[in-house]
């Protein structure tokens, strides 16, 4: 361990994993003195742990509280809650906590664009990201997505990073100061983890601590900064905005990407489909803006950005119909967000392909955004019948053998202003290896049908 000793601290690292791993590189490379452990009797990492960091001390299998109690810092995995009793008992005995990203804001020396929400902070993250090349930054994206926020400080000369954060990330932050700052939404989510709705707001707002610029969702009072009137704030929102906020206007050219009354781009330009990304590509002008970064290249990016692959994805459009990969809407809520969100920016209907191994859902909350936007439900898979039982009163059904033969369907059916969306409500493992592969193949045979 000779090596590794910088300083007479004793660390933890709490939970392998990239997470962790990214903390013992670290900590290895600063020469400090750690230790490891993990509940898992072989988690992922530990391998490469112990090729590359063979004296480093390991504990397996569980909770060392002898370790934990003789810290000075635990550096704790993003998903173990601080309130594990053998942790809580080690903080209430005077063990400081920290976390991958809050060893990355201590040692960060350029700006940082923080964003978490319950809802969309991948697709806002990546746009953004996007929206940075264009501009000319040096950017890095990492965090909760993609590469863990501590391997972005080995990319060299950044003029930016840009993290998205969870709300498990933001427990152990301090340090952050963000150029800018947001909660894109907040909903019931994680309700395992947190005592209450309370405990999971509380957590979100950690993100604004210390920022320059907070960016904030009109709609959501629980995105709402709770800081000092100083600081600088803007706010975006699906209706109509003030005066120096972000919004949208609606006028008989369509709808408009709006700072107060100034017109910065019109929807039918983007690529990115659904009225929820309409709202998440004014929070990333929000946050651009407040970072420093120019308009026109960011509207340049927004218009050529088609998405997250496999989360409503933009494939192609043909006569007049926009196709749509929303794979990963492997349950009913994930595809009714992508029904109503699609629904409500189109001049004509949504033909859904949905099916496949339904979990024991209940598909009811499918009935009312297809009647209201629906011209065809075409079904696959195992669940097809249960779907079929919940929503043929309010909308026509199809049966297909094969993912090949519901395209041939919706292509046929389909008419100028629709959409065609595979938002399966089901996983996919009656027909498919993954999601992944289920949304592969209908963006490669949607392609070949209309090349």
């Amino acid at each position: 361990m000779s090596a590794l000793i910088g300083s007479n601290r004793t660390r933890v690292i709490v939970g392998l994993g990239k997470t962790g791993l990214s903390c013992v590189r670290f900590l290895a490379e600063k020469q400090r003195s750690f230790k490891v452990m993990d509940t898992r009797e072989s988690p992922p990492g530990i391998d490469e742990l112990r090729k590359s960091f063979p004296d480093v001390p390991v504990h397996l299998g569980s909770l060392n509280k002898e370790w934990l109690l003789e810290a000075d810092e635990l550096i704790v995995s993003p998903g173990i809650a601080l309130a594990t009793p053998e942790i809580a008992e080690a903080i209430e005995k005077g063990a400081e906590v920290a976390g991958d990203v809050e060893l990355f804001c201590r040692e960060v020396d350029k700006p940082v664009i923080a964003i978490t929400g319950s809802n969309g902070k991948s697709t806002v993250t990546t746009l953004l990201g996007e929206m940075a090349v264009e501009a000319g930054l040096n950017v890095a994206v990492g965090g909760n997505i993609g590469t863990p926020a501590l391997e972005l400080l080995k990319k060299k000369d950044v003029d930016l990073y840009i993290l998205e954060l969870s709300s498990f990330q933001l427990e152990t932050i301090e340090s952050l100061r963000a150029a800018a700052a947001t909660v894109l939404n907040v909903s019931p989510d994680h309700m395992d983890r947190y005592e209450s709705m309370v405990e999971y707001h509380k957590a979100k707002q950690r993100i604004y601590r210390g920022c320059k610029h907070a960016v904030y969702n009109k709609q959501d009072a629980l995105t709402v900064p709770l800081l000092p009137q100083a600081t600088p704030a803007t706010a975006f929102t699906s209706g109509k905005p003030d005066l120096n906020d972000y919004g949208l206007i609606d006028d008989e050219e369509g709808t408009w990407l709006c700072k107060g009354v100034q017109r910065l781009l019109n929807t039918t330009s983007m690529k990115l489909p659904g009225r929820h990304n309409q709202v998440n590509a004014l929070s990333a002008l929000a946050l651009g803006e407040s970072a420093g970064i120019p308009m026109e290249p960011m509207l340049k990016a927004l218009q050529r950005f088609t998405g997250l692959t496999h989360r409503c994805q933009w494939v192609a459009k043909k006569d007049g119909v926009v196709w749509i990969n929303d794979s990963k809407a492997t349950n009913v809520g994930a595809s009714v967000a992508a029904i109503e969100g699609l629904g409500e920016t189109l001049t004509g209907k949504i033909v859904l392909i949905a099916g496949g191994d339904g979990k024991g859902a209940d598909f009811q909350q499918l009935r009312q955004p297809l009647q209201k936007y629906g011209r065809e439900v075409v079904l696959i898979g195992r669940d097809a019948p249960n779907i079929e039982k919940a929503v043929s009163e309010v909308v026509p059904v199809n049966h297909s053998s094969d993912l090949a033969a519901a395209i041939a369907r919706a292509h046929e059916i389909s008419q100028s202003g629709d959409a065609v969306l595979l938002a399966p409500a089901c996983a996919s493992f009656d027909m498919f290896q993954s999601f992944e592969q289920r949304g592969e193949l209908f963006t490669s045979m949607v392609r070949e049908r209309l090349a």
